[in-house]
């Protein structure tokens, strides 16, 4: 059986009445299952997963889509995390017996189905994308919800589905096939965001602007000069959490497989260290592929032989995942959830 999994952010973290409304609009879709609602108050977002065959992951994604349509009016909206719309992104991931190729192709079926029927502008991303520059999900968002009216006016920002007409209650809407991401948030013990700003600016593949003498970004030809990142497939910024009294460099790891979760949170700890300040473990939000956790706990375990279960609690302890809240294995470990 071919295994698809979709994980549709939506910019909702406080109200428990539209979980409820897009938990029920997923459980009353045959042949799909929800692995997981994970809702942010500080990020005002909800990213939840869920898992089906290439026919009802689909039906299962645009009934969440309409669910949270109901509920979510950006108009409102306010919150840490970048986002373009009330259904932020929604992306397809190869879990089991399924190419990307396929996933792209669900995808797409997926935004034109959407763009239909909440008539919304789309775009498509990661391996999905038409265009290069649309590949990279920040550059989709750049501006924001509140920059879209204006930005659907541009020729070269038309949507790849929908009409170039800005949907003042909903915005738009990002969707593709892309590896598995890990949404990973590393703790750091202050609230003052500069720590955190400056270190995700540090590790991120894309870096930061270059500055002279005087503090001014320097520029050529009119683009802004970068000082690349230390890290591939990472993409990060400083997140304030007041709700705990700390900050957060928020990370995406794109591929794992590249940079694994260990490997950011120890150079996250070494930057903190340089700066004076302490890590105070991490989070992952959503859900996390069994390799990714199993790679951190041989790291930590220094070759020594102990069983799996074994692994992933040393991954869970050396990370210090049950900082902010709790990790439990059975329901975060999407191996364990399938």
């Amino acid at each position: 059986m071919k295994i698809i999994e979709c994980v549709p952010n939506f910019s909702e973290g406080k109200k428990a009445e539209t979980f409820e409304a897009i938990k029920d609009s997923i459980n009353k879709t045959s042949g799909v299952k929800l692995l997981n609602l994970e809702p942010d108050g500080d990020y005002n977002r909800v990213v939840v997963t869920l898992a089906g065959d290439e026919k009802s992951i689909i039906e299962g994604a645009l009934n969440a889509c309409k669910a949270a349509a109901k509920n979510i009016d950006m108009r409102n909206h306010k919150g840490e995390h970048p986002r373009l719309g009330a259904i932020d992104v929604v992306p397809f991931i190869p879990i089991k017996d399924v190419t990307t190729e396929e996933c792209v192709k669900i995808s797409e079926e997926f935004g034109k189905r959407v763009a239909e029927e909440l008539n919304l502008p789309v775009y498509l991303y990661e391996a999905s994308a038409r265009k290069p520059e649309r590949r990279n999900l920040s550059n989709i968002r750049q501006g924001e919800y509140e920059g879209l009216e204006e930005k659907l006016k541009d020729p070269m920002w038309e949507p790849d589905f929908g009409e170039a007409v800005f949907n003042p209650k909903l915005g738009a809407l990002v969707t593709g096939s892309r590896f598995f991401l890990i949404a990973y948030n590393v703790n750091i013990d202050s609230n003052d965001l500069k720590y955190s700003k400056e270190i995700a600016e540090t590790l991120r593949e894309s870096g930061k602007p270059k500055r002279d003498d005087d503090g001014k970004i320097v520029k050529v030809e009119g683009k802004t000069v970068r000082i690349p990142g230390r890290l591939k497939e990472l993409k990060g910024m400083g997140v304030a959490l007041e709700k705990h009294n700390i900050t957060q460099v928020s990370m995406n790891l794109t591929n794992y497989k590249i940079t694994p979760m260990h490997v950011a949170f120890e150079e996250v700890k070494k930057e903190a260290e340089k700066m004076g300040v302490k890590v105070k473990g991490s989070e992952v939000v959503g859900l996390v592929p069994l390799e990714a956790i199993l790679s951190a706990g041989k790291f930590y375990a220094n070759n020594e032989n102990i069983n799996e279960d074994q692994f992933v609690d040393l991954a869970i302890d050396n990370l210090g995942l049950n900082s902010v809240t709790p990790f439990k294995k059975e329901n975060k470990i999407i191996e364990y959830m399938i």
